[in-house]
């Protein structure tokens, strides 16, 4: 028989909040992350708005900022959160081989440093010409090396296993927005197949700067409701336009079940559900029929061996894109049949924004948390129903429910589909 995989530690820092506690009272109160963009001029570009992470660094979590100043914007933010779940599963405490403790990340790259480049721009312009050789020059003056070596995004894996002498399996992926999603439940096989016995996974990502915000609003991705901030993400809403782009990270630690129920450990949940798939599509778009969605989400169910009439929440991806919440709602029904109008769904992303590589970890968090709560997070900005989106979104504020069985959906660009199901621990 496989291993049971439990959760034991959850943290994050996210635009809600910097901990888990905050993030779930703030998304319980329906309030929103997103406001005006201050981390760089953005009053030139169609999208003059995010979800940011603000008035946090490392010192709240302990360490000392002056060691960290080189490393990644998304670095730090890992750090925050993992130190945060780390704490949370008492892991420092526990008899624990090292070897048998690793690390599964899901990270985009390293923060882009745009004012050096934009230096060493300037300085090797020579009329209409670009002197790769004064590019060159200024760059080597000007650059520090751990920034540029930051740009790898296996960093913040490596960075978390020094910290905790995770000597184990080290790996990181990056399928767009699905990817800490991906971290979590190719973690879960890691356990099940008896390689680890405790990982640590999950995402980190901050794409809030001239370059990550250029290429989305490129693609018309991006919502353009500069007005009024907070009202920018409206999934499933008619009158969506796009998501808004947002940064954290988000941690869990994963036990095999025995070692969790040997040491004693708190757990908040069980990972009973995995399942990962591709549209084989289109890059930018979604298959419009659902196929990828729809085969995820059949195949987490059949891993986790639940049937449709056993879920109670589903955490959408929800980005607020036009064919986003088209598809995935397309997706549910052609999955849950007629089930799928008496099952709450629901878009947390209308809160805390997109946090890319991140969402997926995150809204597991969310779903646990609805588990241990038995309530469920709202998707807030649903004003106007869209026939083509009909199912029950939790409307606009948070509401009491059982429930024992969630769904976590991320899809990202692509085409690549994931599904995670966390049930409520049953001995």
């Amino acid at each position: 028989m496989r291993r049971r995989v439990v959760v034991t530690g959850i943290g994050c820092v996210t635009p809600l909040g910097h901990d888990v506690e905050t993030l779930w009272k703030r998304l319980l109160n329906s309030e929103s992350g997103i406001g005006r963009t201050t981390l760089f001029d953005a009053s030139n570009f169609p999208t003059q708005i995010s979800a940011e992470v603000r008035d946090w660094d490392v010192s709240k979590v302990g360490e000392d900022p002056e060691k960290w100043k080189y490393r990644g914007r998304h670095t730090r933010f890992a750090v925050g959160a993992a130190k945060q779940a780390v704490a949370d599963a008492g892991l420092s405490d526990a008899a624990l081989d090292p070897t048998r403790f690793g690390v599964y990340l899901g990270c985009g790259e390293g923060q882009q440093d745009f004012d050096r480049f934009t230096q060493m721009m300037i300085a090797a312009l020579d009329g209409d010409e670009l002197n790769i050789a004064k590019f060159t020059k200024i760059g080597m003056e000007i650059l520090h090396p751990l920034s540029e070596l930051e740009q790898e995004p296996n960093m913040p894996a490596g960075h978390l296993a020094s910290l905790f002498n995770a000597q184990g399996p080290n790996v990181n992926c990056l399928t767009a927005c699905a990817a800490s999603s991906q971290a979590v439940g190719e973690a879960v096989e890691m356990i099940r197949r008896g390689d680890a016995d405790v990982m640590l996974s999950g995402g980190t990502h901050s794409m809030i700067h001239p370059f990550g915000v250029t290429g989305f609003n490129l693609l018309t991705a991006l919502s353009t409701h500069n007005e009024e901030p907070t009202k920018a993400s409206r999934p499933f809403d008619k009158n969506r336009d796009g998501f808004v782009l947002g940064e954290g990270s988000g941690m869990l630690v994963l036990e095999d079940l025995e070692f969790a129920k040997a040491r004693g450990a708190r757990i908040y949940g069980e990972v009973t559900g995995f399942g990962s798939t591709a549209d084989a599509f289109r890059i930018t778009d979604t298959h419009p029929e659902g196929r990828g969605a729809a085969s995820c989400l059949r195949m987490a169910l059949a891993d986790a061996g639940v049937n449709v009439d056993d879920v109670d929440y589903i955490n959408a991806h929800g980005t607020s894109t036009d064919v986003n919440d088209r598809v995935e709602t397309l997706a549910i029904k052609r999955v849950f049949g007629d089930r799928a109008y008496r099952t709450p769904v629901s878009s947390t992303k209308s809160m805390m924004g997109h946090l890319i590589a991140a969402a997926g970890a995150t809204e597991l968090i969310v779903c646990l948390l609805a588990i241990r709560d038995n309530v469920l997070p709202p998707t807030i900005n649903y004003e106007t129903p869209d026939p083509d989106c009909d199912l029950d979104y939790v409307p606009n504020a948070a509401r009491e429910a059982k429930c024992n069985i969630a769904v976590s959906n991320s899809f990202g660009f692509g085409g690549q589909n994931i599904t995670l199901i966390a049930s409520r621990f049953k001995g």
